[in-house]
């Protein structure tokens, strides 16, 4: 897709790009906020044994763990 340069436009040419636009959104197809997040949240409980953020990083496997600590005296 190429680069736009919207201030080299006309008033012309960005009424056009602002219809397209509107017209491809009008298309889409919406769906109710309560179904998308109850969709959301069962996507997320589905994949959540394997989710490391969630789990966590099981010390042997972790790579950035300290190797050793700091004592002060």
């Amino acid at each position: 897709m190429p680069i736009i340069n919207v201030d080299e436009l006309t008033d012309k040419d960005k009424a056009v790009m602002e219809v397209t636009q509107l017209k491809n959104e009008v298309k889409l197809e919406r769906w109710l906020t309560s179904k998308c997040c109850e969709e959301i949240k069962e996507y997320i409980q589905a994949g959540e044994e394997e989710d490391i953020l969630v789990k966590g990083i099981p010390e042997e496997k972790n790579p950035f763990k300290e190797k050793g600590g700091c004592v002060i005296c």
